[in-house]
């Protein structure tokens, strides 16, 4: 999904891809969030990323933080309000929906 920054960003990374699945689901279901990408860092880190409006960022991460954190490693997370355009660059680089 294309990110362009005039959204809200939330980033989770855990180590390793099922706590990151499981964030990922439950950040999709408990709020009006769209996943963004997902990033394999190395190290066994992953990190997924969504974007909304500011308060469904917010409580999709912490709930899916929360989720991650249940069934293994939560080593980061973090909601972006309103990040400059050039971040969507990077984030769109690793876009679910490129081909």
């Amino acid at each position: 999904m294309k990110y362009s920054g005039e959204e809200a960003l939330g980033l989770i990374e855990t180590r390793g891809m099922v706590p990151a699945i499981q964030a990922a689901d439950v950040m999709c279901k408990t709020a009006d969030v769209v996943l963004v990408s997902y990033e394999n860092m190395g190290s066994g880190l992953v990190t997924v990323m969504v974007k909304g409006d500011v308060a469904a960022v917010r409580s999709a991460v912490e709930n899916g933080a929360a989720a991650a954190a249940a069934i293994g490693e939560l080593t980061a997370f973090h909601v972006m309000p309103r990040p400059i355009s050039r971040v969507g660059k990077i984030v769109s680089s690793h876009d679910i929906d490129a081909e």
